[in-house]
């Protein structure tokens, strides 16, 4: 069972960020809560999956993932922790996007976290 989503391009010396599940999930209400529903439908739909089944998110998708993300990080109403969090992932989507690479989110236990 998953516990933890494993982001690639993150801000730890291995160029990873860990984040338990049950945020990550949480987070696409806020982003409902945010952003338009023509605007938030998508992602929504992209976060849900990925923190499901994990993914991978080619560089226009991390695009849109970490613009979206950005403006929750923002927001007025957002939760100081959330907003930190949700502006790290965004500032991991970005550095995928910028080197035209794949962003990854790998569905991990809490065994595979502590190693």
């Amino acid at each position: 069972m998953a516990h933890h989503i494993l982001t690639s391009h993150g801000a730890d010396f291995f160029g990873q960020d860990r984040h338990p599940l049950p945020f990550v999930t949480g987070l696409a209400d806020y982003v409902a809560g945010v952003l338009p529903y023509d605007e938030s439908g998508p992602i929504v739909g992209l976060l849900k999956h990925a923190a499901t089944e994990g993914g991978e998110f080619t560089p226009d998708q991390a695009t849109a993932l970490g613009d979206a993300l950005m403006k929750v990080a923002r927001h007025r109403f957002t939760k100081p922790k959330v907003a930190a969090a949700a502006r790290l992932l965004a500032e991991a989507a970005a550095r995928a996007a910028a080197d035209g690479e794949m962003w990854t989110w790998t569905l991990t236990d809490e065994s595979e976290a502590a190693a």
